[in-house]
């Protein structure tokens, strides 16, 4: 595939809304995957997954079934399967939150699945309860089939990227609260305990994470970020690649803007460079073994 249809643009201000809209939705169907599915360490069981559609919560138990819930970007529809050969189906279309909100419950319920969830969103400034947003209503199905399918990109180089490592490490996950793709990997050395019991969960054992995120806030664009937890020294002054990867004190993170590897001569190289001195960069300093952890 061409790199320019394999990497298109995706700069954020051209689909800011449906963006905002989509985070969202996809909050909601998070919601119910995190109310239903079995505890994992460090939050794994809430995450979502990018699927060869779109985004999946992968399967679900639920009594003596199972449910899996699916965004697909080329049909823009929320599929709803049982495994007893039972769908509902959600367009993906210009709607308001709370519309979309009303319409996945009632699909839900339609299944005879049985869930509440907490309709507040997180990880957002000024957020609105679900039911009574009608302020994002945004869905351009271009700029959504665009996003998944550099998801699609990325979620290949961070399995490729994942696969060096023999130690512990993360799925290739989506989380939807902060809207990013990520895998982190870990070297099973228990970390300093957190305050926040979201944060301590996460950050139960010392981490080296690298995800992608459309940006917003204080990062105006599309991104790559790369961060350890804790913070070692030396981490921030390191010989990181390519050039174009910059340390942000204020986040306490590598960025590598995705406009500048994707126009680049072989993007997989250039993201698979900034994946792998990052990492270095946090694991010397703390002494990880990586010769027991990594495929020699």
């Amino acid at each position: 595939m061409p790199t320019q249809d394999a990497w298109p643009a995706l700069p954020l201000s051209a689909w800011a809304d449906t963006y905002a809209t989509l985070h969202m939705w996809t909050q909601i169907v998070g919601k119910i995957r995190l109310a239903l599915a079995p505890r994992v360490n460090h939050w794994w069981h809430v995450p979502l997954y990018v699927s060869a559609r779109g985004l999946t919560s992968s399967a679900i138990p639920y009594g003596s079934r199972t449910f899996e819930m699916t965004f697909d970007f080329i049909d823009h529809q929320l599929r709803l399967d049982t495994c007893d050969g039972n769908r509902r189906t959600v367009a993906l279309a210009p709607r308001t939150v709370a519309d979309f909100y009303a319409d996945v419950m009632e699909s839900v319920r339609a299944l005879q699945i049985d869930v509440g969830i907490w309709p507040m969103p997180v990880e957002v400034p000024s957020p609105i309860r679900f039911d009574q947003d009608t302020q994002h209503a945004s869905y351009d199905p271009m700029w959504a089939n665009r996003w998944w399918r550099i998801l699609q990109q990325v979620d290949g180089v961070f399995q490729e990227f994942r696969g060096r490592f023999l130690g512990k490490s993360s799925p290739v996950h989506f989380f939807w609260g902060s809207f990013d793709l990520a895998v982190t990997r870990f070297n099973g050395r228990p970390a300093p305990l957190r305050s926040d019991p979201i944060m301590r969960e996460a950050y139960s054992h010392e981490v080296i994470s690298a995800g992608f995120w459309p940006g917003g806030g204080a990062v105006p664009d599309t991104s790559f970020y790369a961060y350890a937890a804790p913070e070692p020294a030396g981490f921030k002054g390191a010989s990181v690649s390519p050039a174009d990867a910059t340390y942000r004190r204020d986040l306490g993170e590598y960025l590598l803007p995705y406009e500048s590897m994707r126009t680049a001569a072989s993007p997989r190289n250039v993201l698979l460079e900034f994946l792998q001195t990052t990492y270095e960069a946090g694991a010397d300093p703390q002494a990880w073994n990586r010769q027991a952890l990594e495929r020699q």
